[in-house]
């Protein structure tokens, strides 16, 4: 059965290998937090776990219908030209480019994509933008990553006539954070359509695609399920044509 006749679209969820221990085993594990896979299913999605291998990008993205960039470690500083900042991770190469070249071949299919966290960096910076690298040195604390290993809350401004805006049904929110890089020159083509207080950059878009949204904070960790139930939405209308 091709996509197109699926009842349920299929949706990618990006994955990051790490060492994991469970039971007697501690090995090399391809990891995604669960609630992204609630979160696709819940919406009516059927969600298929990614892990970044080297080649297949444009393969994948022929047997999916939508994509979820995760959130994750920090990309690669010298992707968008700087060095990397004491305070950065240490980055993964073969994952910058297993989502870059994902990204570039689901965007090249018009297919719906949803970044979350790190998805929002990888997208940026796939279109040419800058990272602020720590976001302390910028905002001058740590309110968008307080606690390790737990999300904050805090408020983010929406431009109503965004297609966030669209979405979410406001021009305010509480939402679920947890970083400290953050978008600073917007890619090209994206357009900033959320904010925190403190100015920082909480979702990007780009209007003249069907479905290429990117947000900084955690929509799988909050209760407001919208962004992954329009996601689901637009996966099926790219869907119909075929399915007739």
């Amino acid at each position: 059965m091709s996509p197109t006749n699926r009842a349920r679209p299929i949706i990618g969820i990006t994955a990051a290998e790490l060492v994991a221990s469970y039971g007697p085993w501690k090995e090399k594990a391809a990891l995604v937090p669960v609630e992204y896979i609630h979160a696709i299913a819940d919406a009516g999605g059927v969600p298929v776990v990614l892990s970044p291998v080297a080649g297949i990008a444009q393969d994948l993205a022929e047997l999916i219908d939508g994509l979820v960039l995760t959130g994750g470690v920090d990309v690669d500083a010298s992707l968008f030209g700087a060095e990397r900042h004491p305070m950065a991770q240490r980055p993964n190469p073969l994952r910058d480019e297993f989502e870059i070249s994902l990204l570039e071949a689901a965007v090249a299919r018009d297919l719906p994509v949803l970044g979350i966290c790190r998805g929002i960096h990888v997208l940026n910076v796939q279109r040419g933008g800058t990272l602020h690298q720590h976001l302390p040195d910028v905002v001058g604390n740590d309110s968008h990553g307080p606690t390790p290993g737990a999300y904050g809350q805090h408020r983010v401004q929406v431009e109503a006539t965004s297609q966030v805006g669209a979405i979410l049904g406001t021009n305010e929110a509480m939402v679920p954070t947890h970083h400290h890089q953050a978008v600073d020159g917007v890619g090209e083509g994206l357009v900033a359509s959320a904010w925190a207080d403190d100015g920082t950059v909480e979702a990007v878009e780009d209007r003249t695609h069907r479905f290429l949204i990117a947000v900084q904070w955690h929509p799988e960790m909050g209760d407001d399920p919208t962004l992954f139930e329009q996601l689901i939405a637009a996966a099926n209308r790219a869907s119909l044509p075929a399915r007739a």
